[in-house]
C-alpha cells in the first residue's frame, strides 16, 4: 500500500466536495487545513472554477442558495459563462480562500483571551497562523500590515512567527506610513543581529533617514538603536551625526540615542560624535540633555582622549546641575519635589567619572555635592536616589575629608530607613568603603549589627559581611559574641559563611589562646558540619601548641562529647584531643574549670560510642579508632578491651578502617615492646605564612645543592638524618657519586630529604640513644658499620621509629613489604 497519507484520504476529500452544498464555511476550512493534494480535486476544483457567475469574478463572493436559477438544485453549483482568463481563476480561487475571513487583531485578542484551555489557544493561533501564512503567500499588499500586526501579538505570547521577518522588510519599503509603522516595529521585534536578513534593511533605513518626515526618521533611528549590529552602525554614522543638529528636538533626541547604541558597539566611532556633543550641552529641552549626558558617559568610559577632552566642561556640568537644584517647581520635570531626578542622577555619574584620580575636577565639584548632600529631601524615594549618587560620587573623587565624613553619615541614615532596598544600598555602599574610611564606617557599627536580624536573606548577608569586615583587635571580643548570637538562629544557607568569617576573624585578631579555642569550640558547637573543612587541622594545631592549655581543652572537649556526638568536626577535634592528652583528663587537675572526675572505662566507652553510630563518618571513626590505640599506652589499665574493640574493625567494609586496625593490630601482636614509643604525642609543627613559604624554598634550595655537589654517602646521610651518628659522618672517606641503591629507593619512597633538616623545624620525640637501644634489641641485631644498616631486614625498628604520627600507614607498609626477609645476611 502506498504510505502517502495524502493518497489515503484523498477519496475521502472528493466524496465530502461533491456531496457538501457551495461555499460551506465548514468545508473550505477543512480543506485548506488538510491541503490534500489530490488531483481529482483539482479536476473538480477547475470544473467550477469555470462554471462560476460573473459575480464571484468581480469579487463579490459566490452566489448563495438564495441567488440560484430555478433550473438549478440545491447541490448543484451556479452556472453561468466564465472567462477563461487566468486572472479570472486566480480571483475565483482568491476569493474561495476568503469564504472564511481571518479575524481582526481586537477580535483575536479577544479569542485568545477567551480561551478556557492551552489547547483551545494552541488551537486559534494555529488557525490564525494558517491565514496569515496565506495572505502572505498572495501577496495582498493592501492587508499585509494588519496581518504582521496579528503575527506581532502572536509572537508577543511565544509561538513562532519567523516566517514574518521578510515581510517586515516589504512593509519598511513601502511609501506608505502605515505600512512602515508596522513592518519597523517587526523588525525590532523579530529580527536581531543573529539574523542575516537585518542587513537587508539598512538601504531603507538610510533612505528614511534622508527624508524630512520626522515621523519616518524616528522610526528609523529607533529600529537602527534597537537592531543595529556593527556593521550597520559604521554604514549609517554619518546619517546619525546629520541628524543630531537636526531643528527637530524630536529627531535630536532619537539620534542621540541611536548614537549611544553605536558608540557601545563600535567604540572606534567616539571621534565623529565629539563635536557635535559639545553643541548639545546648550540645549534646554530635558530630554536632549539628558540623551546628551548618557552619550558623553559611553565616550569618556571608551576613550582616553575623550575622558580627557570632557574634563574642560566639568564647570558647565556644574551649573546645569545648580541650575536643577535651585530651579522653581516644574509640572513637566519635577517627581516628588525633586527637580528632574533622572537628569540630576546621568549628570553625578558623569562627573564621578571625570574627577577620578583627577584633583582639579574634583575641586570644582566639592561645593556643588555639598549643597545637594546637605539640601536634598529625603522624604522621597527620588531624593533619596539623588543622595545615592551623591554619596557614590563623593567616595570616587578626591574629594575633603568633612565631605567624606558626610557621605558615610548618610549611608548610616539609610540603614533606619524603613525601605528594604534603601537598607540593602546602604549596606553595599558601606561595604565598599570600609578599606578606605574604616573609622568612619566603625561608628555605624550598632546599627550594622542590628541589620543582621532582618527576616530578609539578602540584608541579612550583607550586614554579615560588612561586620565581619568591621571586626578588628579592638573590638573583636564583641563582634565575635555578636556574630556567635547570630550564628545560633541564622538559616541554613548563612551558617557556613558566618561560621567561616567568625573563625578567620578569631584567628587573625585573637587576644588570648584560650578565648581563641573556645571561640573556635563555640562554633564547632553550633555551626557543626557548615564549618570550613580546615577548621579541624587549625584547632587540633592551636592545642597542640598551646601547652598550658592541653588540660583544659581536653576536659572542655570531652564535655562536649559527651553533650553531643552529632557534629562531625566537633567529634573529630575531641578524638585528637583525648588521644594525645588523655592523662591529663584522668588527672582531674585543671585550675582553668570546674573539678571534673573521669574515669578511664567512661572515655572508653564515649569513643566505642563513636564508633559504633549511624552518625559517625569514615574520617571520624578513623580519629576515634587512633584515639583508643592512642590511650592503650596512656591509660593505667588494661589494654585488653582496646585490643578487642580495634580487633573488631580488622574486617570492616571500610577499607581505610580495615587498614588501620590491622596495622594496630599488628603493633599488638608482633611490636608491643614499641607501641609506647610509636604512639607518642604528636610533635610541634610551627606554623607561619612567609615564614614558611621561606623556609620551604630554602629547603628546596638545599636539597638541589646536595643532589648535585654532596658526595656523601647514602647510608651515611640517612643515619645522619635520624641523627645517629653524632658528627662522625665528617670523617668518613668520600665514597664514588651515588648510584641507586635500596636504601636510596627507599629515601624517595618515604619523601625524605637527603640534607640534614634544621633542628628548629620539627622537634624530634625520641633521641639517637633511643633509636640505638631499639636497633640492638631486633632478634637479628647488626654488628656490622653503618653502611650495613640500610639491609631490608634491619629496616624494620628504623622505620618504626620515625617520628611520624600513626594516622599516615605508608611506614608499616614497608614494614609488610619486608617482612619475608628475616634472616641475617652473613656479614663480610
Amino acid at each position: 500500500m502506498a504510505s502517502n497519507p495524502s493518497s489515503l484520504e484523498a477519496p475521502w476529500v472528493v466524496r465530502r466536495y461533491k456531496e457538501a452544498s457551495w461555499g460551506t464555511p465548514g468545508l473550505l476550512r477543512s480543506l485548506a487545513a488538510r491541503r490534500a493534494p489530490c488531483p481529482q480535486l483539482q479536476s473538480l476544483r477547475s470544473e467550477d472554477s469555470r462554471r462560476l457567475s460573473p459575480a464571484a469574478q468581480e469579487g463579490r463572493g459566490p452566489v448563495t442558495g438564495a441567488g440560484r436559477g430555478k433550473n438549478q438544485t440545491k447541490d448543484q453549483p451556479p452556472s453561468g459563462p466564465v472567462p477563461g482568463s487566468a486572472g479570472g481563476r486566480e480571483a475565483e480561487l482568491r476569493q474561495a480562500r476568503m469564504v472564511v475571513p481571518s479575524l481582526k487583531l481586537q477580535d483575536l485578542i479577544e479569542e485568545i483571551r477567551g480561551a478556557k484551555t492551552q489547547a483551545q489557544e494552541r488551537e486559534v493561533i494555529q488557525k490564525e497562523c494558517a491565514h496569515i501564512r496565506a495572505s502572505f503567500r498572495d501577496g495582498d499588499p493592501l492587508h499585509r500590515h494588519r496581518q504582521l500586526a496579528k503575527l506581532l501579538y502572536v509572537h508577543m505570547l511565544g509561538y513562532p512567527a519567523h516566517f514574518g521577518q521578510m515581510e517586515c522588510l516589504k512593509l519598511i519599503a513601502s511609501p506608505r506610513f502605515t505600512d512602515k509603522r508596522v513592518g519597523y516595529l517587526g523588525a525590532m521585534l523579530l529580527l536581531d543581529e543573529r539574523q542575516d536578513a537585518h542587513l537587508l534593511i539598512t538601504n531603507s533605513i538610510k533612505n528614511d533617514l534622508s527624508q524630512g518626515i520626522q515621523a519616518v526618521q524616528g522610526l528609523a533611528l529607533c529600529t537602527l538603536s534597537t537592531v543595529g549590529s556593527a556593521e550597520m552602525c559604521r554604514d549609517l554614522a554619518t546619517e546619525v551625526e546629520k541628524l543630531l543638529l537636526q531643528p527637530s528636538s524630536y529627531v535630536r533626541k532619537k539620534a542621540v540615542l541611536t548614537a549611544v547604541h553605536m558608540i557601545r558597539k563600535v567604540p572606534e566611532l567616539s571621534s565623529i560624535f565629539l563635536p557635535p556633543c559639545a553643541q548639545l550641552l546648550h540645549e534646554r529641552h530635558h530630554g536632549i540633555l539628558l540623551g546628551t549626558i548618557t552619550l558623553i558617559t559611553e565616550l569618556c568610559e571608551r576613550s582616553p582622549a575623550a575622558l580627557k577632552h570632557f574634563r574642560k566642561v566639568v564647570p558647565q556640568l556644574v551649573q546645569i546641575f545648580r541650575t536643577l537644584v535651585t530651579t522653581g517647581y516644574s509640572t513637566e520635570h519635577s517627581i516628588s519635589g525633586v527637580s528632574d531626578p533622572f537628569l540630576q542622577v546621568q549628570i553625578l555619574r558623569l562627573l564621578r567619572i571625570l574627577g577620578r584620580n583627577h584633583e582639579e575636577s574634583s575641586e570644582t565639584m566639592n561645593d556643588l555635592l555639598a549643597q545637594v548632600a546637605t539640601n536634598t529631601d529625603t522624604s522621597r524615594n527620588a531624593g533619596n536616589a539623588v543622595l545615592f549618587e551623591t554619596v557614590l560620587t563623593i567616595m570616587d573623587t578626591h574629594s575633603a575629608a568633612g565631605l567624606r565624613v558626610l557621605a558615610v553619615n548618610i549611608l548610616g541614615r539609610f540603614l533606619l530607613n524603613n525601605d528594604k532596598n534603601i537598607r540593602y544600598v546602604a549596606l553595599t555602599s558601606l561595604l565598599r568603603m570600609v578599606q578606605s574610611d574604616h573609622s568612619a564606617v566603625q561608628r555605624h557599627r550598632p546599627t550594622v549589627v542590628e541589620c543582621l536580624r532582618e527576616p530578609d536573606a539578602s540584608l541579612s548577608r550583607r550586614a554579615l559581611e560588612l561586620s565581619l569586615a568591621l571586626v578588628n583587635s579592638s573590638n573583636v571580643r564583641a563582634m565575635i559574641q555578636e556574630l556567635q548570637s547570630f550564628l545560633e538562629s541564622c538559616p541554613p544557607d548563612l551558617r557556613a559563611d558566618c561560621a567561616s568569617g567568625i573563625l578567620l576573624a578569631a584567628e587573625r585578631f585573637a587576644p588570648t589562646k584560650r578565648w581563641h579555642i573556645d571561640t573556635i569550640l563555640r562554633v564547632l558547637t553550633t555551626a557543626g558540619t557548615h564549618v570550613r573543612d580546615d577548621a579541624v587541622a587549625n584547632l587540633t594545631q592551636l592545642i597542640g601548641g598551646a601547652q598550658e592549655l592541653h588540660a583544659y581543652s581536653v576536659r572542655r572537649l570531652y564535655s562536649a562529647l559527651a553533650e553531643d556526638i552529632s557534629q562531625q568536626p566537633l567529634v573529630q577535634v575531641a578524638a585528637w584531643c583525648i588521644g594525645e592528652y588523655g592523662d591529663l583528663l584522668l588527672e582531674g587537675s585543671c585550675e582553668e574549670t570546674e573539678p571534673l572526675q573521669v574515669e578511664e572505662k567512661e572515655v572508653l566507652a564515649l569513643l566505642e560510642k563513636v564508633l559504633q553510630s549511624h552518625m559517625s563518618l569514615p574520617a571520624t571513626r578513623g580519629y576515634a579508632l587512633t584515639a583508643l590505640m592512642k590511650l592503650s599506652t596512656r591509660l593505667r589499665g588494661d589494654s585488653n578491651r582496646i585490643r578487642q574493640v580495634v580487633s573488631i574493625y580488622g574486617s570492616c567494609v571500610d577499607v581505610e578502617l580495615q587498614q588501620r586496625a590491622v596495622e594496630y593490630n599488628t603493633l599488638f601482636r608482633k611490636y608491643d615492646h614499641m607501641r609506647a614509643a610509636i604512639l607518642e604525642k604528636m610533635p610541634l609543627v610551627e606554623r607561619g605564612g612567609t615564614q614558611d613559604e621561606e623556609a620551604k624554598e630554602s629547603k628546596e634550595a638545599q636539597l638541589s645543592e646536595a643532589a648535585l655537589v654532596s658526595t656523601e654517602p647514602q647510608a651515611s646521610r640517612l643515619l645522619d638524618l635520624l641523627d645517629l651518628l653524632d658528627g662522625t659522618s665528617g670523617a668518613a672517606q668520600p665514597p664514588p657519586p651515588l648510584e641507586p641503591s635500596p636504601g636510596g629507593t627507599l629515601v624517595h619512597l618515604l619523601d625524605l630529604p637527603c640534607a640534614s633538616p634544621a633542628p628548629d623545624i620539627i622537634p624530634w620525640p625520641v633521641g639517637p640513644s633511643f633509636l640505638v637501644a631499639h636497633l640492638l634489641c631486633f632478634p637479628t641485631p647488626c654488628s656490622a658499620g653503618p653502611s650495613q644498616l640500610l639491609r631490608p631486614s634491619h629496616l624494620k625498628p628504623l622505620v618504626i621509629c620515625a617520628p611520624f604520627y600513626m594516622e599516615c600507614s605508608l611506614f608499616l607498609d614497608f614494614i609488610y613489604l619486608f617482612e619475608g626477609e628475616t634472616q641475617r645476611t652473613p656479614v663480610g
